[in-house]
């Protein structure tokens, strides 16, 4: 609240507000269609697959970006009204919790997303090897490393967030793993391209090939979306921390709340694009809601 009021005092930007609604509602659905696509995926036996574990990571990553922002504006409200101080010991402790379940959202994004495009490298060039590479036994694993990584991480960022040492890091890793899982997706591409070529011949192959791709672009979307949703808001808390005193970082600092918008929209167009995208998901959800 400070620093928005700061930001009203030296640029001739406007504030601009999202409804408390908008934020519940939002958020609200986010939740239920990533939690729909964790039930898919416990009942369906067809879909325990280190992929679509993978997927659910992601829609775990995707629910607590939601939970928070949902947190933090009861937050921001029971404070209004007073049932809350900004400064005293319980509301310290409470901030830097939240602040930890937007990091640990992050970083389990981040790496879920990794392991989906690590995953879909390994189906595309490893096919006749996939199954002894990437066991069901494996992914579990992977997954647990990746959780007990972030939480411990996020733990840490959040209770010195203050030391430019923990903040630098922190904004630099975001670009650098967004660049690392880009060039993998052009090293796949490139790669896919050629073996497309010397697979034309063979008609089932191209077939697998076909569907195997179609997997890397549903994973390029997915990147896309979350560039999209979370790059404006690691942005902000370079501005933030780095030019709070400059006129232009003020300015946009002053869209805060359009930008906690756009995490929660990600958590809402992934769930669509998985349903999209994977004819196992729909009919899963047809049974679902539609049972004979």
């Amino acid at each position: 609240e400070n620093m928005s009021d700061f930001s009203l005092n030296i640029s001739d930007c406007t504030q601009v507000v999202v409804p408390e609604e908008v934020f519940f509602t939002v958020a609200a659905a986010g939740i239920l269609e990533n939690l729909l696509i964790l039930i898919a995926v416990v009942r369906n036996k067809n879909l325990h697959l280190p992929m679509y574990f993978f997927i659910c990571s992601l829609a775990i990553s995707d629910m607590l970006g939601s939970l928070y922002k949902t947190l933090e504006n009861i937050f921001i409200i029971l404070c209004k009204m007073g049932y809350l101080t900004r400064h005293g010991d319980f509301e310290k402790k409470l901030d830097d919790a939240m602040d930890s379940m937007f990091i640990l959202s992050l970083l389990g994004s981040i790496f879920s997303l990794l392991a989906i495009a690590a995953d879909r490298y390994i189906t595309i060039f490893y096919a006749l090897r996939y199954h002894n590479i990437m066991t069901l036994r494996r992914a579990l694993v992977i997954l647990a490393i990746i959780w007990a990584f972030c939480a411990g991480s996020s733990i840490a960022i959040a209770l010195f967030s203050y030391e430019a040492a923990t903040v630098i890091p922190f904004t630099i890793f975001f670009p650098l793993m967004m660049f690392f899982i880009l060039c993998l997706y052009v090293h796949m591409f490139l790669l896919a391209r050629s073996h497309a070529k010397k697979i034309a011949s063979l008609p089932s192959s191209t077939v697998h090939h076909r569907t195997n791709m179609k997997g890397a672009i549903t994973l390029t979307i997915f990147l896309g979306v979350f560039l999209c949703c979370w790059a404006p808001f690691v942005l902000h808390i370079l501005l933030a921390r780095f030019c709070p005193h400059n006129p232009y970082c003020a300015c946009y600092m002053s869209i805060f709340h359009v930008n906690g918008t756009l995490i929660m929209c990600n958590a809402i167009i992934n769930p669509m694009i998985f349903a999209f995208r994977s004819p196992e998901l729909r009919s899963t959800f047809r049974k679902m809601f539609c049972p004979r």
